[in-house]
């Protein structure tokens, strides 16, 4: 029986989230773990806030520090605006859940985030998403163009992966991580977006900027074909400086703003 083939069997066996009982883990895991399920249940009810999930078909994770590399992914039945730190499922290599879980997890999400989270030690947070505008740009032959300052500071940041059906083929991995590179973006053609990043908040910042710039990307092409070009030079400074800025802004700044929104939100999350 191959993963998908597992996968979907679990799934039709599994019971309404009403019936399934979410027990606390805090206290139980590591403070460090703790703090990285929070920030990481954060970003699920975030990216819901902002309108970037797709039902329940895309995925966030975070790697648990450790040698094992085991990462969190969230449950597959769950809406985003449902996820909490408790109910995040922590997955080995090999896709399958360290600790007893009522939950099941994304067969694509494992593959590209276990692909990433394996080859790159500074990826210690790995996002994904489908949302039209990133998809759009995605359909486009030149991908994310400099037409707006949100674009210059990520677009030299970028890699481009391309599109292979559902990622459920595991040997799509080592091609996946041989386009990323070094890169700390994705966008991952006629698919969708990813960013990479140090923590939970740089990861987040980072795709937020991302999908702001295939929005806007979308907006000023749907006016006409007559787009300012930015003077020569600029796009190249603008990306220095977004590599030295964003994390800056992410880590001291915009996470522990966000942070502060998703407590006002909901702050179920955090249980």
């Amino acid at each position: 029986m191959n993963r998908a083939e597992s996968m979907n069997r679990g799934i039709t066996g599994m019971s309404p989230l009403s019936d399934v009982a979410i027990p606390s883990l805090k206290g139980k895991v590591s403070d460090e773990e703790w703090a990285i399920r929070v920030d990481l249940a954060a970003a699920y009810r975030l990216v819901a806030h902002f309108g970037w999930d797709d039902l329940i078909f895309t995925h966030l994770s975070a790697r648990i520090p450790g040698p094992e590399h085991h990462f969190l992914l969230n449950p597959y039945n769950l809406m985003f605006e449902e996820v909490t730190a408790s109910s995040l499922v922590k997955v080995d290599i090999h896709g399958n859940a360290v600790d007893p879980t009522p939950f099941v997890t994304n067969p694509a999400g494992f593959t590209i985030h276990s692909a990433i989270h394996m080859a790159r030690d500074d990826a210690h947070a790995v996002m994904h998403l489908h949302t039209p505008a990133g998809q759009a740009v995605s359909a486009h032959d030149e991908g994310l163009l400099p037409l707006t300052q949100t674009a210059m500071l990520v677009r030299t940041d970028l890699a481009f992966h391309d599109y292979e059906g559902v990622a459920t083929d595991l040997d799509e991995r080592e091609r996946l991580v041989a386009d990323l590179g070094d890169k700390g973006g994705m966008i991952l053609r006629n698919h969708g977006t990813l960013a990479v990043g140090g923590n939970v908040g740089e990861c987040f910042i980072k795709l937020y900027f991302i999908e702001r710039a295939c929005q806007a990307q979308i907006m000023a092409l749907s006016g006409g074909d007559k787009c300012n070009d930015p003077p020569q030079g600029t796009p190249e400074l603008a990306a220095e400086q977004g590599m030295v800025g964003l994390k800056v802004a992410a880590n001291l700044l915009a996470w522990p703003a966000l942070l502060r929104k998703a407590h006002r939100l909901d702050p179920s999350f955090a249980t």
